[in-house]
């Protein structure tokens, strides 16, 4: 694989292999192309397919590291993170591209003990966890926020099926929801009770 400069930005995909079936890898690779563009202003595509070796048995993460070329890519058996508790976080963080450095979302998190995860609001709005998007159910339909963090693969996937509609969400309007649900590459799409979320501000304090 090739070296790049140290102080170039690398980039990430998290692409679910199970059983050596790779998942949803052209939606990875319609990300990873627009990300080389945004970033590098890249002419060229990294062909996804062509670098990946999928193991034929087990259930693995498959991390490929590039920038305007491919830094490394790896095979990780995994094991999904439990998740029973949330909480909303106020932060101005950025994130629109999926970097390899996930330093300020670790610290969010880190800061925020108390939880196995932490949904983040910025400039009033809900946006997503540090390892996931999320959809809220309102007794009909799933909606996930309009402006996410980042742009992830699953929530794509989805919504092009019609799964799910982009919505502006704020707190104050999670009275009106039953259930959230976490999705990345790996979880898929984990649903968990509203009440998960342990400091969601109700209507006439109705706890």
């Amino acid at each position: 694989m090739s070296q790049e400069n140290t102080s170039t930005p690398l980039l990430l995909e998290t692409i679910k292999i199970e059983d050596g079936e790779v998942h949803n890898l052209s939606y990875h690779q319609d990300r990873c192309t627009k990300s080389r563009q945004k970033l590098f202003q890249s002419k060229d595509v990294l062909d996804l397919s062509s670098i990946i070796v999928a193991p034929k048995v087990g259930l693995y993460r498959c991390r490929i590291l590039y920038g305007k070329k491919v830094h490394s890519i790896e095979y990780i058996p995994y094991t999904p993170k439990e998740i029973q508790t949330l909480k909303i976080v106020s932060s101005d963080i950025e994130y629109n591209l999926k970097y390899a450095n996930r330093d300020a979302l670790n610290t969010l998190l880190e800061s925020n003990k108390d939880v196995d995860e932490v949904i983040i609001e910025k400039d009033g709005y809900l946006t997503d966890t540090t390892i996931s998007n999320i959809a809220f159910f309102d007794g009909k339909q799933w909606l996930t926020p309009e402006k996410p963090l980042l742009q992830g693969t699953m929530r794509a996937k989805l919504i092009d099926e019609g799964f799910l509609q982009p919505k502006e969400i704020k707190q104050a309007d999670l009275q009106n929801y039953s259930q959230v649900a976490l999705m990345n590459a790996m979880i898929g799409f984990k649903i968990l009770k509203i009440d998960t979320i342990q400091n969601i501000k109700r209507a006439n304090n109705d706890h």
